[in-house]
């Protein structure tokens, strides 16, 4: 189980990047996002019709108390790993991160509060500088899963993307 935790959501600042962040946690075959900070139905909405028409089994969920969330995935035997520019070099990491079946990722928005690098079990920099949470994911994401999300069909997709040198060629399924 791939799972993300979105930090600190703010409505009126973040919702089109947090919406990024879900949509990359999607394509990069995550399972679940996970989001604190201010609920937000409307982003929720946004990604579960993006599930709707697109395809795949993504579900985004809210949460009240992160730290709490975070300690309780850990006591169930989630490896955490918080995407940061101060962590360890990402190709330091990742053979080792791969050995775990249970991730939980944690992404941050604003500064990041010292209690979520305690808890990781990797604080994993993918570039020692700063970065776009929803570019430092695609990288963690790519690299863990091996590249096979540029590969994959969705199931029960409404919507495909076929792939096309000279344009737009979208393909609508009537019954999926």
């Amino acid at each position: 189980m791939m799972e993300v935790l979105r930090l600190t959501h703010r409505i009126r600042r973040d919702p089109r990047l947090s919406s990024h962040v879900a949509l990359t946690a999607r394509a990069f075959l995550a399972d679940k996002i996970y989001y604190s900070g201010d609920h937000d139905a409307a982003f929720e909405s946004s990604i579960n019709n993006t599930v709707n028409r697109f395809g795949g089994d993504f579900e985004i969920l809210y949460v009240k108390d992160a730290v709490k969330f975070v300690q309780k995935r850990k006591e169930q035997g989630f490896l955490i790993v918080h995407l940061t520019a101060y962590g360890m070099r990402l190709k330091d990491a990742i053979q080792k991160i791969k050995l775990y079946k249970n991730v939980l990722i944690i992404v941050g928005s604003e500064r990041v509060e010292p209690e979520y690098y305690e808890l990781a079990d990797y604080n994993v920099s993918i570039t020692n500088q700063p970065i776009s949470e929803v570019s430092a994911l695609a990288v963690f994401l790519h690299e863990y899963f091996d590249g096979k999300e540029l590969d994959i069909k969705f199931d029960n997709a409404k919507i495909i993307f076929n792939p096309s040198r000279t344009g737009k060629d979208i393909i609508k399924q009537e019954n999926t």
